[in-house]
């Protein structure tokens, strides 16, 4: 037995290992990945696991447990509160919308309303492991559509309580399911009258709540007192199986519960330590869980009716699509959300199998039905990162185009002094004093949202692009004396300065770069003045530094300027260097000369003037 779990280990791990960085290296994403390897490894392909693989899904879906206490450990409650409306609205009405569509398609398709019913409500959930999974490897999880994604997703994860209770009343035979409802019941622990239980989920969850609150704290204080890293990983591990356990015990999902648990610690000092010791095993046992849904994929029942099951796929992800699609165009995302929302969200989910098999049991599905439901499930979950591909590949382009389409506004500035590309973080801040200090100012950008949003708050700014003569001619850039630069994107940055020094000579640039490279590349094209953004806060933080650490404010100032002037010279002389070897072994080996030459220059400077007393040199 135990070598038989050892070689099924074994076998996860190396399917993994080759898999995913292949998959990865070809752009497929570590989920795709994940899942190829299970379907190959597979009972129904390969046959290197067997049919416990079922086994190995009930142990692999702690992993999302464990992905919902991390997340919860990043939301505050305060932040949480504010998302209710998305969480309750959205996720309400993609629940319900989505049901209402599944059943009356599958009415249409000649299915009794019961199981129909019940079909809707299973299919209405989505996979939150491989959809956040997913947004966070391709950083979308703060966009407008990641947003609303995982508000949907937690109510999804709470509205499974509610579709179980219902399940048994949908039964085709009522003695039946009533049965086997109470055997459900009691095999949860939970022989008890309705009030009962339902006073036992709240006496959980308020366990969970002021556990996290008032005791967990205290806990995790001490142990870090023992200053043994294993303990407090170990005290960690115990704290979500811990309420798993309890969550599962009352019939509850034990995901709502580590979320809730992760949320109530988030304000905690301890909160990034916890997220560090969970992240590995978290990340391990996802892995497990998506190789475990590959396995599942029953190849024999897919052959002996592709027909049918790639019209119920096709169909799940189109109608699901669809109920997206709206919800989204009725919260107005931008386009480019839209997209990415409906198609985030278009497959089932991992708890799909569990309230595919609990409705067979309360005989509300028959086995004809459910067997192949669950292929589609399992089928719609591995199409998913397609999905995003399409998104990412196909239509996210276009979509950009297309907002980038807006007819360019006329300017009706007058003549100004100034002209300003790129009226971001850095643009603003530059405007702004310009103006409070009376000097004109004509201001162009690209992106819309933002122009929209400055615009309310009263702040006048073009939609117009400056890589245009004909805009930058309307824009005044004939009469005016300046030009100042500072757009995100670094390649049309450059652009703009070709433009602007070909057709505008007289106008003098003043240029924000993101780094040395694309300094570099400015000050090839004759850019006079150049400001790295990262610089000037970097400063900042080393002047504060210098005084925090006993160094009079006078000459920690004096200090990080000498630094400046050090560095600029350091860039002076580079340029020359990098342009024959760009980041080569040329340009490593002087590089490291001229950090050399620069502390020995500073430290000589720096005693000349008795610029640090001798007792803070050894800091």
């Amino acid at each position: 037995m135990h070598s038989s779990f050892l070689a099924q280990a074994f076998v996860y791990l190396l399917a993994a290992v080759i898999a995913v960085p292949l998959a990865k290296r070809l752009g497929l994403g570590s989920v795709l990945g994940y899942l190829i390897a299970g379907a190959l490894i597979g009972p129904f392909a390969l046959k290197f696991i067997g049919d416990e693989s079922g086994d190995v899904m009930h142990y692999a879906e702690f992993g999302v447990v464990m992905m919902m206490f991390v997340i919860g450990l990043e939301l505050r409650p305060k932040l949480l509160w504010r998302l209710r409306g998305p969480i309750l609205g959205m996720g309400g009405v993609q629940v319900a919308g989505t049901t209402v569509v599944i059943c009356a398609a599958a009415s249409l398709a000649g299915w009794e309303w019961k199981q129909a019913l019940a079909t809707g409500m299973i299919l209405a959930m989505s996979s939150t492991a491989i959809v956040l999974q997913s947004l966070a490897e391709r950083g979308q999880m703060k966009t407008e559509a990641g947003k609303s994604a995982f508000a949907v997703l937690l109510f999804q994860d709470i509205a499974v309580i509610p579709i179980l209770a219902v399940l048994p009343l949908l039964a085709a035979t009522t003695l039946q399911g009533t049965a086997d409802a109470a055997a459900h019941h009691q095999s949860h622990g939970l022989d008890l009258a309705g009030w009962q239980h339902a006073l036992l989920i709240l006496g959980a969850v308020a366990a969970i709540v002021g556990g996290g609150r008032f005791l967990v704290r205290p806990v995790f204080r001490f142990i870090a007192e023992t200053k043994m890293r294993e303990i407090f990983t170990a005290t960690a591990l115990m704290l979500v199986i811990g309420i798993a356990l309890l969550m599962q015990s009352v019939g509850l999902s034990p995901a709502l519960g580590t979320f809730l648990a992760g949320v109530m610690l988030s304000d905690s000092e301890y909160r990034h330590e916890l997220e560090s010791d969970i992240e590995p095993f978290k990340g391990l046992l996802l892995g497990v869980f998506f190789i475990a849904v590959g396995a599942s994929l029953d190849f024999a029942l897919i052959g002996a009716e592709p027909l049918k099951i790639a019209t119920w796929v096709l169909g799940l992800v189109l109608l699901k699509m669809l109920v997206l699609f709206v919800l989204a165009k009725f919260a107005r995302m931008p386009g480019q959300d839209v997209s990415l929302f409906s198609f985030a969200l278009a497959q089932g989910g991992e708890f799909c199998f569990v309230l595919l098999s609990f409705a067979q049991g309360a005989n509300v599905l028959s086995t004809e039905i459910s067997k192949p439901l669950t292929a589609a499930v399992a089928l719609s979950m591995a199409l998913t990162p397609f999905l995003f591909m399409v998104h990412e590949k196909l239509l996210l382009p276009r979509l950009q185009k297309k907002a980038n389409e807006r007819p360019m506004d006329t300017i009706d500035d007058g003549e100004t002094p100034v002209i300003i590309a790129g009226f971001g973080r850095y643009g603003l801040t530059v405007g702004r004093v310009l103006r409070m200090s009376g000097i004109g100012v004509t201001v162009l950008d690209l992106d819309s949202e933002q122009i929209d949003f400055l615009r309310q708050i009263g702040f006048k700014v073009f939609y117009g692009d400056a890589s245009r003569v004909d805009i930058l001619t309307a824009a005044g850039a004939d009469k005016a004396k300046l030009f100042v630069l500072a757009i995100d994107d670094e390649a049309k940055a450059l652009e703009i300065v070709d433009t602007v020094k070909k057709h505008f000579p007289h106008l003098t640039i003043v240029a924000r770069a993101a780094d040395r490279t694309q300094t570099y590349e400015m000050m090839q094209r004759g850019v006079p003045h150049i400001f790295r953004e990262a610089s000037g806060t970097a400063m900042e933080m080393v002047e504060k530094t210098l005084t925090l650490v006993g160094i009079p404010t006078q000459k920690a100032h004096r200090a990080a300027k000498r630094f400046r002037e050090l560095d600029d010279q350091g860039i002076q002389t580079m340029v020359s260097i990098w342009q024959q070897h760009e980041f080569g072994e040329g340009y490593i080996s002087a590089a490291r000369q001229q950090i050399a030459e620069m502390e020995r220059l500073f430290r000589t400077d720096a005693d000349a003037a008795n610029e640090v007393a001798p007792d803070q040199k050894a800091l």
